[in-house]
């Protein structure tokens, strides 16, 4: 399979087995972006008590157990070779870890060709106290972002978009994010549905760092789901790998009462500029749009007809949606694709929905 093949991808659904056996049945070169959070391999020893001497919820699920360093850099070969065979080429993986293992994890990483871009320290606004007062308080993680390859010269960074996100000045590599607590922290009868949860400000920046609306995200380590409930509010696709019925559970009642945002919303600063130049007469040609489809203004308040040429007719005056759009509201200029809607189901939807779906599809295809 090449660079397109999303038609064949379980596109918003969580799959539930071995993440090394799934990813190896995807397409290869298929996915825009891997956001791994793979086991720690923390190897507590005794009992993690607060001052008081009552129990602290440390991660002691058995899918956090391997019998040996050795044990965990070979699963860390065998599931980060699988994640590198369904990337793109134009694609990036990011991969969170403590000290415990994300040093082992990036020499495995290096030594299949991936490529470092940075190294991100999530440094936690409020992390958990050292309760046995041994050592310092571990009060981040990091996150690896790396190419697939030293080669690879095309990959995203929404570099605007993150100063933008952070008051104008360059978004660093040091993140001050509060850890997932409150009413972000899922529980199930009383208990933490899940150990390690990721808040969702976390993903929110790596998403908004590294893809763009339409773009697929694999998560092989999906857990309950924070990849996937960000990605679906920010228009882009996910695919979710779980082993664990109970968390798979937990992530599709989560994901289910996630709305995406709307269209405008998902603009980003700076994207306007690289994003493939896509035609209104394209969405004509594909049958996106009819000849003769009436089109309305955001009230109704204005209609046009679409020709066969892509071309709208209005008042007696012809032109393309931005030139027919400024004509019936007397002004200067417009932007065809956000005044301009279609009916659908009795709900007006802008015509810039179906050029992001063009976008999508032609995304990595050459034109002439």
């Amino acid at each position: 399979m090449g660079e397109n093949a999303n038609t064949t991808l379980p596109i918003n659904r969580i799959l539930e087995g071995d993440c090394i056996d799934l990813m190896n049945a995807l397409p290869e070169k298929s996915v825009d972006m891997v956001f791994a959070d793979p086991p720690y391999n923390l190897q507590l020893q005794g009992d993690l008590k607060r001052p008081d001497n009552s129990a602290e919820d440390a991660v002691t699920d058995a899918w956090d157990q391997f019998g040996s360093n050795e044990a965990y850099d070979a699963f860390t070969q065998r599931w980060l070779s699988a994640a590198r065979r369904v990337l793109k080429d134009t694609g990036t993986i990011w991969v969170i870890g403590s000290y415990h293992n994300i040093f082992r994890v990036g020499a495995r990483m290096q030594d299949l060709g991936f490529w470092i871009l940075n190294d991100v320290i999530w440094r936690k606004t409020n992390p958990m106290p050292n309760f046995r007062g041994t050592r310092f308080t571990n009060a981040h993680e990091t996150l690896l972002w790396c190419a697939k390859s030293a080669d690879q010269k095309t990959y995203t960074f929404n570099y605007k978009a993150l100063k933008a996100l952070n008051d104008d000045l360059q978004m660093r590599s040091d993140w001050h994010l509060p850890i997932c607590s409150g009413h972000e922290r899922i529980r199930v009868d009383g208990e933490k549905a899940h150990s390690t949860q990721k808040p969702e400000s976390l993903l929110y920046r790596v998403l908004m760092a590294a893809t763009e609306p339409g773009d697929v995200v694999l998560d092989p380590f999906f857990g309950t789901g924070t990849t996937g409930a960000v990605a679906k509010k920010l228009g882009r696709g996910y695919i979710g790998l779980e082993r664990e019925r109970r968390y798979i559970e937990v992530a599709a009642a989560r994901i289910s009462g996630v709305e995406t945002a709307p269209a405008p919303g998902l603009e980003m600063t700076g994207n306007a500029r690289k994003a493939q130049r896509i035609p209104f007469g394209w969405l004509v040609e594909r049958g996106l749009v009819e000849p003769g489809m009436k089109l309305y203004g955001p009230s109704r308040r204005h209609a046009a007809k679409v020709r066969s040429d892509g071309t709208l007719v209005s008042q007696n005056a012809t032109g393309s949606i931005h030139q027919i759009g400024a004509h019936v509201q007397n002004a200067p200029a417009c932007n065809g694709w956000t005044f301009w809607h279609f009916e659908h189901r009795g709900k007006l939807v802008p015509i810039d929905t179906l050029r992001q779906r063009v976008r999508a599809e032609l995304k990595g295809e050459p034109h002439a």
